[in-house]
């Protein structure tokens, strides 16, 4: 019997069942499973999660990844220009990637650094090569890197002033970067999520002194307050210490504005009708608010919270920038735009500008994250 012997009953039938089995799982889905199933569909996240995904990969295995530790210096390679891997030169193309030898002399009628690049020599790329000692994840030795070479230096981003490498340098940059960001959102979205939900839960005299807190910490100048914090910094501090106490401060700066918006939403939906139910059931105030008013505004707990990760970078490397937050030897992205301030080094050397890309797309994943997350977290939204 073919498709065409049925009656418009029977071919009907399965597709009616289909469309009935479809709308009982989207019907009988848990929340988290409404929202992943509505963020598969947004590309544009997804891309923006692999980014940043493949950024906390490299950087938590940074010493790995790169050819050399972060304070690494080679003297005779200063200011070299980024060495692309090459397949192919005269003597014919190979499968091994290879760069061609390169060495820094100064020029003695300009007296500047310049970068002259030997074709005749040839330098091979090993993977998995044996190279500087380093602490995998800070405990466990080795030696093990996942590219570098025999014999000479390898230089993908090129090197500064000092000689070290950038590539290397921009990985661990970008561990102490997205590091500061992940801790300084959580501690402030636990003061948002603690400070506000009490101020929308309980109301009253309490909500009034919550709000004058919040305001006060809102009017206070940042940029002032930086620079007396960073002031007061004991200089015998370690990089760690120093580290721990910016992101610390960071994070007591940032919860004000999450903090105002659970608060609003709090007032808005304690009366609602399930939550004097479970009040009435016996339910406590820690229960009714993390268990049936918070998971009803969680997109707006998303979207906050991922929009504030590009604040808390863009406020360490803005500081560090201009010397207020973190200092070498700590090296995060704005540590190493302190390289390029000068007109020389805009000048003789645009590749140490290399690490203000990594601002900039670490700021743009996190902002299509955001959006593709906030579209997700309201499964129940009807496309257009």
């Amino acid at each position: 019997m073919t498709p065409t012997d049925l009656s418009p009953k029977e071919t009907q039938a399965p597709i009616n069942q289909m469309e009935s089995e479809e709308a009982q799982r989207y019907y009988s889905a848990t929340q988290f499973q409404l929202i992943w199933w509505r963020f598969r569909k947004h590309r544009l996240a997804q891309v923006g999660a692999i980014i940043l995904i493949t950024m906390a990969v490299i950087g938590l295995f940074a010493e790995f990844f790169g050819p050399y530790t972060g304070t690494t210096r080679v003297s005779d390679a200063v200011l070299v220009r980024p060495q692309a891997p090459q397949f192919c030169n005269d003597d014919g193309c190979t499968l091994r990637p290879f760069i061609p030898g390169v060495i820094s002399e100064r020029n003695p009628e300009t007296l500047r650094m310049e970068t002259k690049i030997d074709p005749s020599v040839r330098r091979d790329i090993y993977f998995f090569v044996e190279g500087e000692e380093y602490k995998l994840l800070g405990k466990f030795k080795t030696n093990i890197h996942f590219f570098g070479l025999k014999e000479g230096s390898i230089h993908l981003f090129g090197t500064d002033s000092l000689g070290r490498d950038i590539f290397s340098r921009v990985l661990l940059a970008t561990r102490t970067s997205l590091s500061i960001g992940i801790f300084g959102v959580v501690i402030a979205f636990v003061l948002a999520l603690v400070i506000g939900g009490v101020a929308g839960y309980f109301g009253g005299g309490l909500d009034y002194a919550i709000q004058r807190l919040t305001e006060i910490v809102r009017v206070i100048p940042v940029i002032p307050l930086y620079m007396g914090l960073a002031a007061a910094f004991p200089k015998e501090w370690s990089s760690t210490q120093v580290y721990f106490a910016m992101t610390l401060v960071l994070a007591l700066v940032g919860w004000p504005t999450l903090a105002r918006r659970i608060r609003g939403k709090l007032l808005s939906l304690r009366g609602e009708d399930y939550v004097i139910a479970a009040n009435l059931a016996g339910a406590g105030p820690s229960r009714i608010i993390g268990r049936h008013l918070l998971p009803a505004f969680m997109s707006y707990i998303i979207v906050d919270l991922v929009i504030s990760f590009p604040f808390m970078l863009l406020s360490e490397t803005a500081l560090s920038f201009v010397g207020l937050g973190l200092r070498p030897p700590t090296v995060s992205w704005g540590v190493l735009l302190q390289d390029a301030q000068t007109v020389r080094a805009i000048e003789q050397a645009p590749w140490l500008f290399i690490p203000a890309i990594f601002v900039v797309v670490a700021v743009l994943s996190f902002t299509v994250l955001g959006d593709g997350l906030r579209d997700a977290a309201d499964p129940y939204q009807v496309s257009g």
